[in-house]
């Protein structure tokens, strides 16, 4: 394993003093913000859909300290397998979860990606909407939308206080205090009734029967494909898994289902039959019909629950993306009641332009040239083989360096696995996360799969995009050569900050 040089200089911008001024900051956040500024290139412009920090410091202040009030809950990691806390302050709030109908979306992978296009779809047809969904890739307040965009920081804020004291009357009443999901579940449901919204587009955190969201019962329930992730809670095979995760299957609700393994579908299908819940099955009722790859993304023939979508745009790579378009599309037919209450398909134009509108920040997100940098949130086996198939089907590197930081609850072997094909040489790290797995103990997997002259470790994430853009550019500038950052949510949203988006 190759070190970086003792002898490098270091950045011109006076990289200590920045962090040095940032008294009053998370000394991680402090670094990460201060080293884009030593980076050689910027990226564009910031993305309306990811926010950046508060420009006003007593609004950073105020949101910093909600921040700091939610830290000290249990983390999206430690986990009680119940409900009742979330139904509990659900009850004292009024049940505003019931105030609208809901679309509630599980699975392993592309449910962020799917809840965005099922989104756009709703908002395309003038329905307003709320979206509750996590990870966030950069800022909190990304996990609650209304009407296509994240709440501001004043409305997080403002909404955080009004339900802070029903917050602390449950937590007075209950064994275990809310944990951090709960309370922003909590949060998003107030926020989508306060609104109000015409319809809440909510993902699952983690399964689904004793997830904190599912104190809703969604007139439609999407399940993107199952695969094994979060074995240690959720079970060791896709059919466990798929058990925990049918609890989202209400009774008498449209279930779309994306193409699953075997044991999984039938799972969902028993679910179903005790519920009385109708079914749509990729591939069958609805699924992709054509697709071809189109510059910036694809375009698709799409078959729905009321018939075919031609010549439809869009801006998203790979297969799985095209899938998750036709799952989202499907979901939206089955509210409106296409197929069922009614004949006849959506609109087609206003299809298309919907998804014409659709990104999905940190899925496959290009956010430099020259070297092309492309950022990907894959961060389970399954995952990075759908990363890997889309990014030789869209890009046309010649050599593709791989910065990856992971966590260290993962299956990092088998996301390592996927890429090494891919993957000319990869640059190991970790990420400011105390969920990280340590750039050591992560390169020492990454030899065992890449081989040691293959593997540079860089524990700073600055370090690691540097040593990876001149790895890339040392195939001169019109050679090809490209860099793909992935391996965690975290990892990808900080590399996003430092290249300046957000």
């Amino acid at each position: 394993m190759s070190e970086r040089s003792e002898s490098q200089p270091e950045p011109i911008d006076p990289f200590e003093e920045i962090i040095a001024a940032e008294t009053d900051r998370d000394p991680d956040l402090a670094v990460i913000e201060a080293g884009s500024r030593t980076l050689r290139a910027q990226g564009g412009a910031p993305e309306t859909d990811v926010p950046s920090r508060p420009t006003d410091p007593a609004l950073d202040k105020a949101l910093r300290a909600v921040e700091t009030d939610l830290a000290t809950r249990w983390g999206e990691t430690k986990l009680e397998p119940s409900v009742t806390r979330i139904a509990a302050l659900m009850d004292v709030l009024g049940e505003p979860q019931r105030s609208y109908p809901s679309i509630h979306i599980t699975g392993t992978n592309g449910k962020t990606s799917t809840a965005r296009m099922i989104e756009a779809l709703l908002g395309a047809f003038e329905l307003r909407t709320g979206r509750y969904t996590s990870p966030h890739v950069q800022s909190i307040t990304e996990r609650i939308s209304l009407d296509g965009a994240p709440i501001s920081a004043e409305r997080f804020i403002e909404t955080y206080e009004d339900i802070k004291p029903y917050i602390e009357m449950v937590d007075s009443q209950q064994e275990y205090r809310l944990s951090f999901f709960e309370v922003l579940t909590g949060m998003a449901y107030a926020a989508f009734a306060d609104a109000p919204v015409d319809v809440a587009v909510v993902e699952v955190g983690m399964g689904g029967t004793w997830d904190a969201t599912n104190v809703i019962d969604g007139d439609v329930a999407v399940v993107t494909p199952i695969d094994l992730d979060h074995t240690d809670r959720l079970g060791g095979t896709t059919a466990e898994i798929a058990v925990e995760k049918a609890g989202i299957v209400k009774q008498d609700a449209a279930v779309i289902l994306a193409q699953q393994p075997v044991d999984a579908a039938q799972v969902m299908l028993k679910k179903a039959v005790e519920v009385d819940a109708t079914v749509a099955r990729e591939g069958l009722e609805f699924g992709v019909v054509a697709r071809q790859v189109a510059v910036g993304g694809q375009m698709l023939t799409l078959r729905g629950l009321g018939g075919e979508y031609p010549e439809v745009y869009l801006p998203l790579h790979g297969p799985y993306q095209a899938h998750n378009a036709a799952v989202a599309l499907a979901a939206v037919e089955a509210f409106f009641g296409v197929g069922s209450q009614r004949p006849e398909p959506l609109d087609l134009d206003t299809v298309r332009k919907a998804f014409a509108a659709v990104s999905s920040p940190g899925r496959l997100e290009v956010v430099r040239r020259s070297p092309t940098v492309v950022l990907d949130a894959a961060h389970n086996p399954a995952g990075a083989r759908a990363t890997a198939e889309a990014v030789g089907e869209a890009f046309d590197f010649s050599r593709l360096i791989g910065v990856v930081g992971a966590s260290g609850d993962k299956n990092v072997r088998g996301l390592l696995e996927a890429f090494e094909p891919i993957f000319a040489e990869v640059v190991i790290t970790q990420n400011a996360s105390h969920r990280a797995m340590d750039a050591d103990e992560l390169a020492g997997i990454a030899v065992e799969v890449f081989g040691e002259e293959r593997v540079q470790v860089e524990p700073r994430l600055p370090d690691a995009l540097e040593a990876a853009i001149t790895l890339a550019e040392e195939e001169g500038e019109f050679a090809g050569g490209g860099v793909l950052v992935t391996g965690s949510v975290i990892t990808v949203g900080e590399a996003r900050l430092l290249l300046g988006k957000g």
